[in-house]
């Protein structure tokens, strides 16, 4: 009988043989599995130790990765604390920018309200020097038509000598509009002393054949309007040597006065010959500003003139000033003596002072025996005075 898995077989029964050679297959396999499981037990260690330094490994890497995390953790503090400051220092720069640029701001208005000002001054101004600007144009026509006349245009060139003449001599000096012993009327006599003498100035102003020689155009134009200037200027120059040079009366030449720079200008560039015609019969041709240097030069020889007249009353009153000089020199000798006594005095003065201190002094301290000698020589001799 066999007893397999807890029943019981018989020898010969075929169940009981199947069974017993199910369980040798078994314990077969089971032995062979045992050997497998040991070989793979020692080829499993390897492994294991891989899997212990993995293992390891994946701990270090975690506690580095922990590590990283609590750095990165820092980093972000330390980052934000940054940020932080950052966007303060952001916002302070940015504050002062918005205040600069609300002070520039500020000063920009300012100043353009200003300069705002100062244009609609400005635009006043320019307003006011356009009416004057109009007024003076309408009294450059006006001008226009005072000397398109002969008359008027004499009288112009009168006024003005006689403006000059004012400002540069003495209102003794001249006479205006002088009547000779001729008959003629000289628009100005000035009263030179001999040599030599009274000299005359008369205003001329060719006002006509300066226009033309400035409106011509054409060669002919030209040669017309010259010749014309000469014609003019040359009658100028003789009726002022035949009316206005005297003999014996006024001097030997006498001035011709043109009220305009241009015109004289035009004469001594153009016309040389002319000038020298003038020169010839001694008739000077001015203008407002040779005009003004003449008559300062004839000023100081009206001075110097004066100055001769005045000679012996000048002599005079230095012989005047010397004896008061003399005088003075005197007194102030007087004067010094005098000081001198006064040092004298009060020296002596000082003596007795310092004296009388000495005996107060000997009686404030009860010193009889050094008083009682000199009690006795005050009473001899100049000392009893001190």
């Amino acid at each position: 009988m066999i007893t397999l898995f807890g029943q019981t077989f018989a020898w010969n029964d075929p169940e009981a043989l199947i069974l017993g050679a199910v369980a040798i297959i078994l314990l077969a396999l089971l032995i062979l599995i045992l050997r497998a499981a040991g070989r793979s037990a020692t080829m499993a260690e390897p492994l294991m130790r891989e899997m212990s330094w993995l293992s390891s490994r994946v701990q270090q890497l975690g506690d580095g990765q922990e590590r990283l995390a609590g750095g990165l953790h820092h980093v972000s503090e330390t980052q934000a604390v940054s940020q932080t400051a950052m966007l303060q220092v952001m916002e302070q720069r940015l504050a002062e920018v918005q205040r600069a640029m609300g002070e520039s701001l500020h000063g920009s208005s300012t100043r353009t309200a200003r300069s705002l000002g100062e244009l609609q001054q400005r635009l006043e101004t320019i307003d006011k020097a356009q009416a004057n600007i109009e007024k003076l144009s309408g009294n450059v026509l006006s001008l226009q038509d005072i000397l398109s006349n002969k008359q008027t245009r004499g009288a112009f060139g009168e006024i003005q000598l006689h403006d000059i003449v004012q400002k540069a001599l003495p209102k003794d000096a001249y006479t205006m509009q002088a009547t000779l012993s001729n008959g003629k009327r000289a628009d100005c006599l000035i009263h030179l002393p001999n040599p030599p003498g009274p000299i005359v100035i008369d205003a001329k102003f060719p006002l006509e054949a300066y226009e033309a020689i400035r409106r011509a155009d054409t060669p002919r134009g030209v040669v017309e309007a010259a010749q014309q200037m000469r014609t003019a200027v040359r009658a100028h120059i003789r009726a002022i040597a035949e009316r206005y040079i005297v003999e014996g009366e006024t001097a030997d030449g006498a001035l011709m006065f043109l009220p305009s720079e241009a015109v004289y200008a035009e004469l001594h560039a153009n016309f040389p010959e002319v000038v020298r015609e003038g020169f010839a019969v001694k008739v000077w041709i001015v203008s407002p500003t040779t005009c003004m240097a003449t008559l300062n030069t004839m000023r100081a020889v009206l001075k110097d003139a004066r100055m001769r007249e005045q000679a012996g009353a000048i002599r005079k009153e230095l012989a005047l000033l010397y004896a008061d000089v003399d005088r003075l020199g005197t007194r102030v000798e007087s004067l010094d003596r005098h000081f001198g006594q006064a040092a004298k005095d009060i020296e002596d003065i000082k003596v007795s002072s310092e004296k009388a201190g000495k005996r107060a002094r000997r009686l404030d301290n009860f010193d009889f025996e050094e008083i009682a000698p000199d009690a006795v020589a005050p009473m001899i001799g100049p000392q009893a005075a001190e």
